[in-house]
């Protein structure tokens, strides 16, 4: 297995007792599927004022190998010797970027070898599993979050910005759909990896819905199809659901593997609404609807980064000792809520939500920008969608 395919020296970077750095954040890529190809590793070129890629962690010596030296990252290892790579002393934090079901091991794991944890959403498969990982956080005096990308990104964060002026009046409903053709024997379509539309981009849905609403669900219900299609024999084609807030608040939406490409949703107050088409995608323009009073204004957001914003903005809260805004517990809350639909799909009956208090909510002070990456050229991997 390769070691150093490329001799250059890591930052220096001082450490205190419990291993926190006093200058630059040094990361391990931990997965080396699309979005790691695509996004995570091109992204560390607007986030050099705090953050390097020192690190790659995968069982492909070909990826290994043409990654690191494409982006002169000098220290690699397979999976067997991931607990070597904590130890080593080159990296501070981990990027996860696995299959669902190796998220908790892998950043707890992390945590316990005194390493900070960004991991992909969602952020595990189970609401132990969850707990997990924001207790061996929390013992080791690590920072944990959870990648919800679009709380640092502009269009997104208006939208809460607007939803909470009041301008929109009461707010009452959420409607959303999220839907795409998922590729034959993508790992998204492998329920015992954590796959499912629930889990992949149903959890766009409910964290939007949250994040406007500033508020989490009270009950929810849920109904899921497999259709005909032989892609989806172990995990479901569609899913929608139905969530009632506080204040007598209903959210909506409809996610789907076998469908074609739509990404938006409607946050309507007594007073107007606004509609964002697209919505959660993190390649191209982003667009915001605002009908207020007979009057429409349409904004367009440029294409953006936005994966650097998540390093930089958790590169800094590790170097100022702050608490991560999307933090383990908003993982948390998610996950809980996707297995109460699930319960819900199997019962055929409403379920009630019980979730932890969430005191603190994504908004524009989070907000960074950054110029978009070109496609890379991607080593044996393929787009998970048609």
């Amino acid at each position: 297995m390769l070691r150093r395919t490329v001799s250059i020296k890591s930052p220096t970077v001082l450490r205190s007792s419990n291993r926190r750095p006093a200058t630059r954040i040094r990361y391990a890529i931990v997965g080396l599927g699309h979005i790691a190809q695509v996004a995570v590793l091109p992204a560390f070129a607007h986030a050099r004022s705090n953050s390097d890629v020192t690190a790659l962690v995968s069982d492909d010596p070909a990826k290994l190998q043409r990654i690191s030296k494409k982006y002169r990252i000098p220290h690699t290892y397979s999976y067997k010797e991931y607990d070597r790579c904590l130890r080593d002393g080159h990296i501070d934090a981990v990027y996860i970027a696995l299959p669902n079901h190796l998220h908790c091991d892998y950043a707890v794991r992390a945590a316990r070898a005194g390493i900070h944890v960004l991991c992909e959403k969602p952020m595990a498969i189970t609401e132990q599993e969850c707990r997990r990982m924001i207790d061996a956080a929390e013992q080791a005096h690590v920072k944990l979050m959870v990648a919800y990308r679009l709380h640092l990104e502009e269009a997104n964060m208006n939208t809460v910005k607007l939803a909470r002026s009041g301008k929109l009046g009461k707010l009452r409903l959420f409607n959303s759909v999220f839907t795409m053709q998922v590729r034959e024997g993508d790992i998204r379509l492998r329920k015992a990896l954590g796959g499912g539309t629930l889990y992949d981009i149903g959890v766009y849905c409910i964290n939007a819905a949250r994040y406007l609403f500033q508020d989490n669900p009270t009950s929810v219900s849920a109904y899921a199809v497999q259709g005909e299609d032989p892609r989806f024999k172990q995990a479901d084609e569609m899913a929608a659901a139905v969530m009632r807030f506080p204040g007598d608040r209903l959210a909506t939406f409809i996610c789907s593997f076998g469908a074609a490409d739509v990404s938006a949703y409607d946050i309507v107050g007594t007073k107007g609404l606004v509609r964002m088409d697209p919505a959660y995608e993190y390649v191209g323009r982003l667009k915001q609807q605002i009908s207020l009073s007979g009057k429409k204004k349409i904004r367009e957001f440029s294409s953006r980064d936005q994966f650097a914003p998540e390093l930089v903005y958790f590169s800094n809260c590790i170097l100022k000792d702050e608490q991560p805004e999307p933090s383990g517990l908003e993982g948390l809350i998610d996950v809980q809520i996707v297995q109460s639909l699930y319960r819900s799909v199997k019962t055929g009956k409403p379920v009630t939500v019980s979730t932890a208090e969430k005191k603190q909510w994504a908004s524009m002070k989070q907000v960074l920008r950054r110029p978009p990456v070109s496609k890379p050229k991607l080593v044996k991997v393929k787009s998970p969608s048609l």
